[in-house]
């Protein structure tokens, strides 16, 4: 898919350097396998890991700009965070950051127009894409292979993986108890399906990519379906305001703060 990849590829070749001379090893390299597909992921355990120990789950969902088949890419925005050695001390958590395939989506999204007068078209029930399968999958061999606390798991994303952020929740409506779309949207028909977490929306008011009235219109529509939902929007910021998020003191103690 064309959408807004050739912006995302200048943040990637932008933050790629800065990547590259943080040590990102801890993050595992895996691949998850099921009817013939795959899809890479990397994990990072928490400090002396015990299999016997339940932990939260935080699963991220990266933009277009880092789709590919590296398990490499994925990690540019926002792992740095959780690699913190005041995060890992205060906040023990498995963070999973899976890579969608290039072309190809967290959720299904047509466009219409050109840049910037580009308008997304979000739809209400669609079919899941190959990804988004692939993604359910590995979410249940997570499941199966590590003892986590099924009643703290959280899911965010930016922009491509804000939206899949949504999707995610709303295919499977029970299992997350807090949710952080960054710079990202939804139809917000689907709104009724994205009661059980708390949400923590994010967006930057110059955004040209993806603009901030995708993640203002989801806001207004689950305020009015009584849902718990914080709604930050950053004055002037454009399409990276997940610098801004990650940057946001609260954030994690938000976050672990949520269970079912």
């Amino acid at each position: 898919m064309k959408y807004f990849a050739s912006i995302k590829l200048a943040f990637l070749l932008l933050f790629s350097g800065s990547m590259l001379a943080q040590d990102l090893s801890d993050y595992q390299k895996k691949t998850f396998e099921k009817d013939g597909e795959s899809m890479p992921y990397r994990i990072l355990l928490p400090k002396d890991y015990n299999p016997a120990e339940k932990y939260p789950l935080i699963l991220f969902l990266h933009g277009s700009g880092e789709r590919g088949n590296d398990n490499e890419a994925q990690l540019v925005h926002g792992s740095g965070l959780f690699l913190k050695d005041e995060v890992r001390n205060n906040y023990k958590a498995i963070v999973v950051f899976p890579q969608c395939k290039a072309q190809s989506s967290w959720a299904k999204l047509d466009t219409e127009g050109d840049h910037p007068n580009r308008e997304f078209i979000f739809y209400k029930d669609a079919e899941a894409t190959n990804d988004m399968i692939l993604l359910e999958g590995l979410l249940k061999h997570l499941k199966k292979a590590y003892k986590l606390d099924k009643k703290r798991m959280y899911v965010g994303g930016l922009s491509m993986g804000g939206m899949g952020t949504f999707e995610l929740v709303k295919r499977n409506p029970k299992v997350f108890a807090a949710a952080f779309p960054i710079c990202g949207g939804a139809n917000p028909e689907i709104s009724n399906k994205l009661k059980k977490p708390h949400w923590w929306v994010f967006h930057g008011s110059a955004d040209q990519v993806v603009p901030e009235k995708y993640s203002s219109q989801m806001v207004e529509a689950m305020k009015a379906k009584g849902i718990n939902i914080e709604y930050s929007v950053y004055e002037g910021v454009g399409h990276n305001s997940w610098d801004n998020a990650f940057a946001e003191p609260e954030l994690l103690a938000w976050l672990f703060s949520k269970s079912k």
